[in-house]
């Protein structure tokens, strides 16, 4: 609507954990509240979210909300910590399902978060929580990472954890990955003991609570428990807080401004990378939601939706 600013349309993956969902909405909650209030005399910003599978509410019923209050342009971003195929594919192709749904509906889209500087001072504050004093020096880091197919969000968290290295005072940060990908969690922590750890600090890199965060913690426990002589501690999530709500606000404004700068260089839907040539320019399509108004038969690689591109395209502005 003329004079309205556009809204935002947070997107999360989804859980079957019920209070990672819990702490999805009250962050789009805090995100509703802020943006809100910091806009002075001038209208807020009305704020949904949804997720692309496993949870409730679908991404399609904030579009339908956000469309039903007047709204023809949308700021979608992607609420994940690296962009693999979710971020990549399955969320541009759910719009472009929804785009279907709502002729006329145009919509500008967001990088995911990255490893942005506020993220890893948040990553800090964790580890600083776990360790209850004691020094960063004499700890290696263990950062954990979901995992993917994808070897560039596989490369990111590698990238996150040599930053958090970096200027902080640890002995060392090492990679791990809870599914899909290597190192295991447990051989993860086994490289910090062999480099000579004695003190470490498994930190999942994860926003909110659901299984695979759990899991970490599980076989973080587990490995602790067959070397007593290893002082492991567990962080905390990054989790809801005003930090994040700042990070994904930064997204918003730059997604307005056109100012979008996704890493695009090891892209595997652009660049032939090696066991991932077959992936160049494939098509990406939504993941079926079990709420979504409508819906086929579920099955991977998903059936192609009319106008899906292989790669997120914003679409521009309406003059």
């Amino acid at each position: 609507m003329t004079g309205r600013p556009s809204p935002l349309l947070i997107v999360g993956h989804g859980t079957r954990d019920a209070g990672g969902v819990a702490e999805f909405t009250a962050f789009v909650q805090r995100l509703g509240t802020q943006l809100s209030t910091r806009q002075g005399t001038q209208p807020g910003i009305d704020v949904a979210g949804g997720f692309i599978e496993l949870s409730r509410p679908p991404l399609a019923d904030g579009v339908t909300r956000l469309v039903a209050a007047g709204h023809r342009h949308l700021v979608v971003v992607p609420l994940v910590l690296v962009a693999a195929g979710h971020g990549k594919g399955d969320i541009p192709a759910a719009m472009a399902r929804e785009q279907a749904r709502h002729p006329g509906l145009t919509y500008s889209y967001g990088r995911s978060l990255w490893p942005h500087p506020t993220l890893l001072e948040m990553a800090t504050d964790r580890v600083d929580v776990a360790l209850d004093g004691a020094p960063r020096a004499g700890t290696t880091v263990v950062l954990v990472g979901r995992g993917s197919t994808d070897p560039d969000a596989n490369a990111e968290v590698v990238k996150t954890a040599r930053l958090l290295w970096d200027g902080r005072g640890y002995d060392d940060v090492q990679t791990g990955f809870i599914s899909l990908a290597r190192p295991s969690v447990p051989e993860a922590m086994e490289r910090a003991r062999l480099l000579g750890a004695r003190r470490i600090v498994v930190a999942p890199y994860f926003l909110f609570s659901g299984v695979l965060p759990d899991r970490v913690g599980l076989q973080a426990r587990e490995f602790a428990a067959e070397r007593p002589d290893i002082d492991v501690r567990v962080a905390g999530l990054l989790g809801d807080c005003d930090e994040l709500a700042d990070v994904v606000t930064e997204r918003y404004h730059e997604a307005i401004a056109g100012d979008i700068r996704m890493n695009c260089d090891t892209c595997l839907y652009r660049v032939a990378l090696p066991g991932h040539e077959h992936r160049v320019g494939a098509p990406q399509t939504p993941h079926h939601h079990p709420d979504d108004p409508v819906h086929g038969h579920h099955s991977h690689p998903h059936d192609p939706v009319p106008g899906d591109h292989p790669h997120p395209v914003a679409q521009p502005a309406p003059a």
